[in-house]
Order: structure tokens, then C-alpha cells, then sequence
């Protein structure tokens, strides 16, 4: 059954005329990164109101970089995994024209994609709370924490917390994308946290089709999606992009 699916995702693929992507932390699973929901996600380590809003950072900034740092050490070392790089390779083909993240991780960048929208931001640079001022990663004191800035605000991951919005920028790119493409692939995310969780929602109100790439059934799972292959996106993605490859031929 899972080979006709990639079939017919690749067909869908190649007629589509405007795809996008939407990818959660199912995607970086493979890449070593564990992901935040489920069986020994984070959030089953670190409880999110001690330790994942932006008023518990306030409060106690020594103590959640003591989680910031567990996930720096994971992320920096994570290398993109096939499916990044079979999303790049969609882009490169012109058949996928956005990916919409909530990863902070920055692997579809290094995987090669261009057009990524950041919904909830990238660890791979720092900002002040209070000055705004970006800081590259290399010159933030990690060892003295909390890390300041010459104005003597906090500085954290430039990622969003609970309690923080996600940018105006990428809202705007996301939703737009979402009423005019014409295919949206839910990849390696339970899409429950809004406000991404509505971009597929919006994109099948608008007439897409919608095809969720992920190891389990989400709640958009016969509800909002229009087909589920089931399975990691690193052994999915990978072989529709084989058989497209084919297809040209």
C-alpha cells in the first residue's frame, strides 16, 4: 500500500504547480534531535511552565538554561537527515515552493532549502530581551549564565517560548502560502500547537490537498488530511523523490 501512496504523492507532486511544506520535530528525529511531545520527548523531562514560557525564563534564567543547554548540545551536533535533504531536492526540482517549520533547528537550511519560513524561530542565533539586538552564537558566554548583553538584558535563543508571538513576518508568509498552494505535506509534526496547527486547516479550506507524512495518525488523521503515509520522512521522502527522478526520464 505504502508504494502506491509514494506514487501517487509523486504524480501529485509533479502537477501540483504550488506545494508547500509544513514540518515539526518528527523530522529531526533521525537527526538525533528528540522531539518535544510523546515517549521521552522533552516535554515529558521538563515540565513547560518551569521551564518553557517566556515568564519562567524571566524568573529563573539559570534554571532554563540548564534546559536550553541540553537542547544546544543536541542541535549543534545534528547533521540534516534524508528527508531534509529530499525537501531540498523537491525545491531544487521546483515542485516544492515553501516549507513552514516549527523547528528551530536550522537542518533545512544546511539541507540546501532557500524558501523556509521559521515559525517559531532558530537557536542558532541569540537575542536580547531587552534591546533586541541579535548576537551570534559564538560570542555568547554559555559558561556564565545567564548570558547578558552589553545593554545588560537576558539574552536566549532567538526561538519563540510560550508567551512569546510567533513573528509577524512568517505568520503573514505562512498563511499566505497556505490559501494558494495546492498541496500541503504535514511532515513529522502532531499539528496540535497553534497557531501552525491551522495551516493545514486553512490550506483544505482553500482547496488543497492535504498528505501527512508521519510515523502515527495525528488529529488531522481523517479529519483533515487526505491521505496518511505512514512512516519517518528520512525513509519516505527519499523514494518520491526516486520515483519522480524516474518519471522524468
Amino acid at each position: 500500500m505504502l508504494e502506491e501512496q509514494v506514487k501517487q504523492l509523486g504524480e501529485l507532486l509533479m502537477f501540483s504547480g504550488r506545494t508547500m511544506a509544513l514540518t515539526g520535530a518528527g523530522i529531526s528525529l533521525d537527526s538525533g534531535i528528540p522531539t518535544f511531545r510523546g515517549v521521552q520527548g522533552l516535554w515529558e523531562k521538563y515540565d513547560i511552565m518551569e521551564y518553557a514560557t517566556i515568564e519562567a525564563f524571566r524568573r529563573d534564567p539559570v534554571k532554563v538554561w540548564g534546559m536550553l543547554l541540553e537542547m544546544d548540545q543536541a542541535m549543534m551536533g545534528a547533521k540534516p537527515n534524508p528527508g531534509h535533504t529530499a525537501l531540498a531536492e523537491l525545491e531544487r526540482m521546483g515542485l516544492l515552493h515553501m516549507i513552514v517549520t516549527q523547528n528551530v533547528d536550522n537542518l533545512h537550511q544546511e539541507a540546501g532549502s532557500r524558501e523556509v519560513v521559521e515559525f517559531h524561530g532558530n537557536v542558532r542565533q541569540f537575542r536580547c530581551l531587552e534591546c533586541r539586538q541579535i548576537h551570534e552564537r559564538a560570542k555568547v558566554d554559555l559558561v556564565n549564565l545567564p548570558p547578558r548583553c552589553h545593554c545588560g538584558g537576558l539574552v536566549k535563543p532567538d526561538a519563540i517560548f510560550f508567551g512569546e508571538a510567533i513573528p509577524w513576518a512568517a505568520s503573514v508568509k505562512a498563511f499566505e502560502m497556505a490559501q494558494q498552494c495546492r498541496v500541503i505535506l504535514v511532515v513529522g509534526t502532531s499539528a496540535v500547537v497553534a497557531p501552525a496547527s491551522e495551516i493545514p486547516v486553512m490550506a483544505k479550506q482553500a482547496g488543497a490537498t492535504v498528505v501527512e507524512i508521519n510515523p502515527e495518525e495525528t488529529v488531522l488523521t481523517g479529519r483533515v488530511s487526505d491521505t496518511l503515509l505512514k512512516g519517518s520522512a528520512a525513509t519516505i521522502l527519499p523514494v518520491v523523490v526516486e520515483y519522480i527522478k524516474s518519471r522524468r526520464q
